[in-house]
């Protein structure tokens, strides 16, 4: 008998992570099922409490459930404490301390970007946009890798400043400057730049001007797929190095499945795997996050 998770969210129909996981399972001989549980919007609680009770080991909770996952869970890990947003449950015992929650998202995107891109965070300035779900589990890694300074910008002000405010002494202990910022005052020429918004998703243009780039700033969207095309394309236009978030999505289910399984696989192969198949004419279709 395999055991069996899913991504739980709403939309998940596009979701690649199925497909990872399987590779995953396959690569370190490991029974998993993995499959996708669509929960209503107004009952991720209760949808996700019976694929609990039907037996299942765990699972990925995608757009927009993160903050609900994270208040279900008896027991957090200090990653997700941070964030106060899971990407990844694990459904312990009662006996064992009650559902385990996570959050790979951060610890995802900073491997992504110092391993598959090869780009040092330490001692760099950093534009992370977006104070969600995404943001809030990808801050506490990046202020652990060590820039100089992280720029937290977001439409709301004050959800960024409140994100900061959680962040403050984390960012103190590793000699990190941390700011919130609004929008429209976003700062200039960043040697990394981080979109964390849902913009890509829903079609928006980018919601800062070019100023934020200088030449050779990796410029890097949580989304991947066609729906990333346009950040893509508007990080290239002004000299950028772009890049979308399918790395992070790989990295952070190997940390997932790390979790459930205590063995993470290696995720080069997968990458490339899914890579080719991202890139391929035949897959120009909407794609949505984990």
């Amino acid at each position: 008998m395999s055991d069996r998770y899913a991504v739980a969210g709403n939309p998940v129909e596009h979701s690649r992570s199925p497909a990872i996981h399987q590779q995953f399972a396959q690569q370190t001989g490991q029974a998993v099922d993995y499959g996708r549980l669509l929960c209503p919007l107004d009952g991720f609680k209760a949808a996700l409490q019976a694929f609990a009770d039907s037996g299942a080991r765990g699972c990925n909770i995608t757009v927009p459930f993160k903050f609900e996952a994270f208040e279900m869970a008896a027991q957090r890990t200090p990653r997700a404490e941070l964030a106060q947003a899971a990407n990844t449950l694990r459904f312990d015992a009662q006996a064992e301390g009650g559902w385990l929650a996570d959050n790979t998202d951060g610890v995802g995107l900073v491997r992504d970007i110092t391993v598959n891109a090869g780009v040092a965070l330490s001692g760099q300035r950093v534009l992370l946009l977006g104070a969600g779900g995404a943001s809030a589990g990808a801050l506490g890694p990046l202020i652990e890798a060590g820039p100089a300074e992280i720029v937290l910008a977001n439409r709301s002000f004050d959800k960024a400043q409140a994100l900061v405010d959680r962040h403050a002494d984390w960012a103190a202990a590793h000699g990190v400057r941390l700011t919130a910022r609004a929008l429209d005052n976003a700062g200039q020429a960043y040697d990394v730049f981080i979109n964390g918004t849902a913009a890509s998703l829903s079609g928006g243009d980018v919601p800062v001007g070019p100023g934020v780039l200088r030449p050779g700033t990796l410029a890097l969207d949580m989304m991947y797929g066609p729906a990333a095309q346009p950040f893509l394309q508007w990080a290239h236009h002004y000299h950028a190095v772009p890049r979308d978030g399918l790395g992070m999505l790989v990295e952070q289910a190997a940390e997932s499945f790390a979790l459930w399984r205590g063995v993470r696989p290696d995720t080069g192969p997968v990458l490339a795997a899914l890579r080719a198949q991202i890139d391929a004419p035949s897959t120009l279709q909407n794609k949505k996050p984990l």
